[in-house]
């Protein structure tokens, strides 16, 4: 098995890709730590600001403390930025978009890439170029129901929807039975209210009870 098709099992396992950024160094780290002590061995973490680089070059050196651990990169828009976190060991990257330059990139490293679709068109694209799990963004506006619509042209497909996802048990209730293979959650689930208070054990407590019910569901 290699190192693309290990890191979509996993999903498929976890259920639910975590994904933030934050400015303070100091503060990924931690919520990377308390991520993992929830039971997450996926994160994305969004390269969405002015220290996303030496953030992410900081968790990396901390993950290798944490086994079975693997750090995507999302938010890649060109293939410029997707060649730079590869080479500081992104082991999976996602896009808001489908951009064809990441593609490349991606493939020519042998890296996972994960790109953002909102329509049948771009779905087709993907599918064209052998991919076969993308993001579904925005979430919240396209729903379960868009998934359920169209599950059926894309068989060989796998949908994570991304923005908007709720952690109540209704909410996820209804994207799993659409048929997604997971669901991407960022401040529905770590609070820019609970960062502000680095209320770590409150977003681990939070985590646990989320991947609890997603097993439930599956």
């Amino acid at each position: 098995m290699d190192k693309r098709t290990a890191i979509i099992k996993s999903l498929k396992e976890q259920g639910m890709l975590p994904l933030f950024y934050h400015p303070d160094a100091a503060t990924c780290v931690a919520l990377m730590q308390h991520l993992y002590n929830a039971g997450i061995r996926l994160i994305e973490f969004t390269n969405r600001g002015d220290h996303a680089f030496e953030n992410f070059k900081r968790m990396r050196a901390e993950a290798e403390k944490l086994e079975g651990l693997h750090i995507g990169i999302g938010t890649i828009k060109d293939a410029y930025t997707a060649e730079k976190y590869i080479e500081e060991g992104a082991d999976f990257l996602i896009s808001p978009a489908l951009a064809e330059d990441v593609y490349d990139a991606a493939y020519s490293n042998k890296t996972l890439w994960i790109p953002g679709c909102m329509t049948p068109t771009e779905i087709l694209k993907a599918e064209t170029l052998g991919i076969n799990l993308v993001k579904l963004f925005p979430g919240n506006v396209l729903g379960p129901g868009y998934v359920s619509a169209i599950k059926d042209l894309f068989p060989e497909m796998m949908f994570m929807p991304t923005g908007g996802v709720e952690t109540t048990k209704e909410n996820l209730s209804e994207w799993f039975a659409s048929g997604v293979v997971a669901v991407g959650m960022g401040s529905k689930l770590i609070s820019k209210q609970l960062l502000e208070e680095k209320n770590y054990e409150a977003i681990q407590q939070a985590t646990a009870e989320v991947l609890s019910t997603i097993k439930s569901l599956k």
